[in-house]
């Protein structure tokens, strides 16, 4: 069976990491973790525990701040699933890496750039990956410039691996929503585009 790419969004406390982590362990499955975050302060460090605290002791971590291609590789020889968690939290360090570009549309490129190389890295015969993102774009419009440009770079990468991702899901209120299977039916009934 081949192995598929998954994507999981949605908003903040949404529920959507806890499904993702059901979601890779389904049939007992062997997890590999793949951590984005860099701990700055105390708020980060508590959130990094509560989700080390979910997942089972078992699955091996691997930190990728930048260059998540690598981790990638290393956890597909290790794990029957891989969990990225997060794709967004990995846009904030590639948009604010001290070697990123200055220029805002130049950065944006570096960015997507970085995410084709990890979606590259992520098809693997028999080895399903599932990245976790968030839906930042859904509020008022940020103030300052760096805030947009995040907002929108999110965004294009949601919608990159989306395209890619064999299966999206939506999760609100805990609840997953299973996209890709509504855009299908909605386009066979005609009611898209």
């Amino acid at each position: 069976m081949a192995g598929k790419i998954i994507l999981v969004t949605g908003g903040a406390r949404s529920g959507k990491s806890a499904f993702a982590e059901q979601y890779a362990a389904k049939g007992g499955r062997t997890v590999a973790y793949i951590a984005t975050a860099q701990i700055f302060d105390d708020e980060m460090r508590q959130r990094v525990t509560l989700h080390r605290r979910r997942r089972p002791a078992n699955w091996p971590t691997f930190e990728a701040p930048y260059k998540a291609e690598a981790a990638m590789s290393q956890a597909l020889q290790s794990a029957e699933a891989v969990l990225f968690d997060c794709l967004t939290l990995y846009t904030t360090n590639l948009l604010l890496a001290p070697d990123a570009p200055v220029d805002s549309e130049v950065r944006c490129q570096a960015v997507l750039a970085a995410i084709d190389r990890l979606l590259v890295s992520a098809r693997h015969d028999s080895v399903d990956v599932i990245f976790v993102t968030n839906e930042v774009g859904l509020g008022i419009v940020p103030d300052n410039a760096l805030a947009r440009e995040y907002r929108d770079a999110a965004g294009l990468v949601n919608q990159k691996v989306a395209a890619c991702a064999d299966e999206v899901y939506l999760v609100v209120c805990g609840l997953p929503v299973e996209l890709k299977k509504l855009a299908t039916a909605l386009e066979e009934d005609g009611m898209n585009g």
